[in-house]
């Protein structure tokens, strides 16, 4: 399977790079979400209560014969009822526990099956548009870039990196899809907008480098956008909450490393 190379500028080219076998494994969803369920699992730590929340008052109780429910009260027995889990401020009854498994397991052949399956789904036009993926018809995927890409922060030092990298996208033709990442940002809803996480923005493409040397700062500013190398290259990142078809964009070099590792 042959796609063509574009140049560091966005230009096509007449030359053309063979994509490693990997991509052309069946495609099975199943386990691509299986695999994406499993690695987020894992990523889950453990939590749990202090040992002593909703145990912390002095309390008693004055025993049997006097027509009073044996809840412990505070104030010598004559006070308001704590401790027990239908009290005001009472321990719960079955709290999380940190000895709980959160974790899953996927064997090794499958969790390989499942990134070869992911990368696959990288070349489907159909499978990349119905993730929602603005992308022209008929063209071939995934992208491919030139190597000079990994080099243009060396090469432009007197220039915005990621203004350069805007005018890469815009001539790969993808600059419709950065724009619906960036309209469809939006504040989470529920309690993680609280946390640390009060914006979600969508998805859009994701470049592969051979490696980190300063190209991703060019990139990673641009909303949507991700930006890996392909020693850590992984499922997830291939399809993001267990949906494949990635918008995606590999240097030659990137292919290379690639290939090596499936």
């Amino acid at each position: 399977m042959k796609v063509p190379i574009y140049s560091a500028n966005g230009e096509l080219s007449k030359n053309k790079i063979d994509l490693p076998n990997a991509f052309g494994d069946p495609i099975r969803i199943d386990m691509i979400r299986r695999a994406v369920k499993a690695a987020r699992a894992n990523r889950r730590q453990s939590y749990g209560p202090s040992k002593r929340a909703g145990l912390r008052h002095s309390v008693s109780w004055p025993g049997k014969g006097r027509g009073m429910a044996r809840t412990p009260r505070k104030f010598g027995g004559s006070g308001p009822g704590a401790e027990a889990p239908n009290t005001v401020g009472g321990r719960r009854a079955h709290p999380p526990v940190v000895e709980k498994k959160l974790g899953e397991k996927m064997n090794v052949k499958e969790r390989r099956k499942a990134f070869r399956s992911a990368l696959a789904a990288t070349t489907d036009l159909n499978m990349v548009k119905n993730r929602g993926h603005l992308v022209d018809d008929g063209i071939a995927l995934p992208f491919v870039v030139d190597d000079a890409i990994e080099k243009i922060n060396d090469v432009n030092d007197d220039e915005s990196l990621t203004g350069v990298a805007t005018d890469l996208i815009e001539e790969l033709g993808i600059s419709a899809d950065i724009q619906r990442a960036k309209e469809g940002r939006h504040i989470r809803a529920g309690k993680g907008k609280l946390r640390g996480r009060k914006y979600r923005v969508p998805k859009s493409a994701l470049l592969v480098l051979s490696e980190f040397n300063g190209t991703e700062l060019a990139f990673r500013n641009i909303q949507g956008v991700d930006v890996t190398t392909a020693a850590q290259l992984n499922t997830e990142l291939l399809a993001p909450g267990g949906a494949p078809g990635r918008l995606v964009i590999f240097t030659k070099n990137a292919l290379k490393k690639l290939e090596d590792r499936t």
